[in-house]
């Protein structure tokens, strides 16, 4: 058991499953988006999010993170300030339908240069996350260890080659999930590791004739 879950996060308040999981699913989609502020942000509620969300602070805590802020970022309050001084639109939709954990919310986000992430998570309480799907995928992760995340076309090989090199730079894998939507088409690698991927591992990865991008998302907690 780690110390985060028995004491919870250190963050701004008032609320570890509202609050600060809101804003590390914001952050997640940040990162997941991989190029800093979004220009826009379409963001659905569901449940307990949709229902006492606002009271909690949970649409201030999404924006905080998908501009970069931590659950202790003091600015987290006046997100949407900071938001417009970024450039960034974004609005809010509270969703009647069920979702599978209550604290869920979708974010369609797009980049300046017009790259699109679509993802939903679900905050677990004790500021800890679950990422359930990404750009229609249904996937599981935390982003609790060191992630590698790998989209692919659905070919053979390409399992063996990012195995490969992760076990040629030393980097054991935790656990390894994969995904796809239907034979030959889209899949995604959800590699948990022990320590960090080397960038020029994750370089080698993205130049890979049927890898179509690469993501690695450090631990939140690594060591």
């Amino acid at each position: 058991m780690n110390i985060f879950d028995i004491m919870g996060p250190v963050m701004v308040g008032p609320s570890s499953s509202h609050t600060a999981g809101a804003a590390r699913i914001g952050l997640m989609a940040r990162r997941l988006l991989g190029e800093g502020t979004p220009k826009s942000a379409e963001i659905t509620l569901y449940g307990s999010f949709a229902a006492t969300g606002q009271g909690h602070g949970t649409d201030r805590a999404l924006i905080a993170g998908l501009l970069g802020m931590k659950p202790d970022d003091e600015r987290l309050s006046v997100s949407f300030e900071w938001a417009s001084a970024a450039g960034m639109t974004f609005s809010f939709m509270r969703s009647k339908l069920s979702a599978e954990h209550p604290n869920t919310a979708r974010l369609d986000v797009e980049s300046k240069s017009g790259r699109k992430l679509s993802m939903t998570a679900s905050s677990l309480g004790g500021g800890r996350i679950i990422v359930t799907e990404m750009n229609g995928l249904h996937i599981n992760f935390t982003g609790d260890l060191p992630t590698l995340i790998v989209q692919n076309v659905d070919q053979p090989g390409h399992v063996g080659d990012v195995t490969g090199m992760l076990a040629q730079a030393e980097v054991n894998i935790a656990t390894m999930h994969l995904y796809r939507n239907h034979p030959g088409g889209n899949a995604v690698m959800i590699i948990e590791t022990d320590k960090s991927v080397p960038r020029d591992v994750i370089d080698k990865l993205s130049l890979t004739d049927g890898i179509t991008r690469v993501i690695f998302i450090d631990g939140e907690r690594n060591g």
